[in-house]
């Protein structure tokens, strides 16, 4: 599996199982909470140092692209499709024109005042 992947799954439940620990601990009158927030910081900080690192590893292990290869079909002048044929007018599916004489017009009416 992918160790950057792992890293990047088990953060969460790491910090949440150092709070838990310090929750214990200040149970036990071991370490307050007040006092504990270096330790998340630090906890946090290893986690991101350790995630970056497993992501520069894995960038690294990849393998090189290609370099850009032309289309073999391309021209320098523009791209020549020859089984491509514009449409005769107008785009392809685009509804008849009305017939003549008739009218599309659209018609208001104005309300009186009280709406009718």
């Amino acid at each position: 599996m992918n160790t950057y992947l792992w890293l990047h799954r088990v953060k969460f439940p790491i910090m949440l199982l150092v709070f838990g620990v310090t929750a214990l601990l200040n149970q036990y009158d071991i370490i307050s909470f007040g006092k504990s927030w270096p330790l998340y910081l630090i906890t946090f900080g290893i986690l991101q140092l350790a995630e970056r690192a497993a992501w520069a590893q894995a960038q690294s292990s990849l393998p090189a692209q290609p370099p850009y290869q032309q289309y073999p079909g391309y021209q320098s002048q523009g791209y020549q499709n020859p089984g491509y044929q514009a449409p005769a007018q107008g785009y392809p599916n685009a509804a008849p024109p009305p017939p003549a004489g008739s009218s599309t017009a659209l018609t208001v009416t104005p309300h009186d005042e009280e709406g009718r």
